[in-house]
């Protein structure tokens, strides 16, 4: 597969075994993100040549497949891709008790609820393939690099982004700790470095932000950069709860649109558990 500039039409490809969503799908897409190819197949090994004559932008994978799970296909792209990173949303009305599991795989990057409809699909896809010039909410950011932090800090805040910058593990957990006593978060998300000054890394704030704060991926994406390319390094990070990896030196463009997307699905995750919620207010 080739490298694309995230400058192209983007190039969508939508892999599902029934006919009628895959249509679906194609049209919200069209209509929603002008220029955009769609390209759509009902099979894993349809999609695995696909994937090897061109390259795409996108993916979105069913859970179930006619020929395989729709996991081996994310696992494939994984395995095989040689081009700049490339998102693997599943689309699905099945995907709740997997996550909960936590079964979905370290090669899925998220996931997106068929319940939300596809009008929302097209406005989660759009925040990768077309990212938006501003934007708003608050990113914590820890790295202890002081020459790194300002290079990166302005990336974020020349798009809108608040930054909160703190240099290591530990002030990242006091911060995140004063502020649920306060009753919030703190955060819209992390970004963190894996290597840090002091005894804990990134890969230590991560756990702690999954297990001790229970903050979820959708309740707190995290970000990890880091320049360790071993496969298996980069897995138990996506294993421990990282929403996404940004490979250092980090590409602007790349980092923005990542951290971009993760703060839209967070934000499609928090509407759709207020609408729920809404219903039960009003029952009470």
């Amino acid at each position: 597969m080739s490298r694309r500039l995230l400058t192209e039409a983007p190039r969508v490809l939508v892999v599902d075994g029934s006919r009628v969503v895959r249509k679906l799908i194609s049209r919200v897409l069209k209509d929603e993100l002008p220029g955009v190819e769609v390209v759509a197949c009902d099979s894993g090994e349809q999609a695995q040549q696909l994937l090897g004559e061109g390259a795409f932008d996108f993916i979105t994978i069913a859970l179930r497949l006619p020929d395989m799970d729709g996991l081996e296909l994310a696992q494939f792209v994984r395995e095989s891709a040689t081009q700049a990173y490339l998102p693997i949303v599943v689309v699905s009305g099945d995907v709740e008790d997997r996550l909960h599991r936590r079964s979905l795989g370290e090669h899925v990057t998220d996931y997106f609820d068929k319940s939300l409809g596809f009008q929302a699909l097209a406005e989660f896809i759009r925040g990768y393939v077309s990212p938006q010039a501003s934007a708003e909410g608050t990113v914590l950011y820890v790295e202890d690099s002081r020459v790194v932090a300002l290079a990166t800090r302005r990336m974020l805040e020349k798009i809108g982004l608040a930054v909160r910058h703190v240099v290591s593990a530990e002030d990242a957990i006091a911060l995140l700790e004063t502020d649920r006593a306060l009753g919030w978060i703190g955060a819209d998300a992390v970004l963190t470095d894996v290597s840090l000054k002091g005894a804990l890394t990134g890969g230590d704030l991560l756990e702690h932000i999954r297990n001790e704060f229970g903050y979820d991926k959708g309740r707190l994406p995290v970000l990890v950069m880091t320049g360790d390319e071993n496969p298996a390094n980069q897995v138990a990070l996506i294993r421990a709860g990282a929403n996404d990896l940004v490979e250092k030196p980090v590409e602007e463009k790349l980092l923005i649109t990542k951290l971009l997307f993760q703060l839209r699905v967070a934000r499609h995750l928090r509407e759709r558990g207020q609408a729920d919620r809404e219903p039960a207010e009003r029952d009470a």
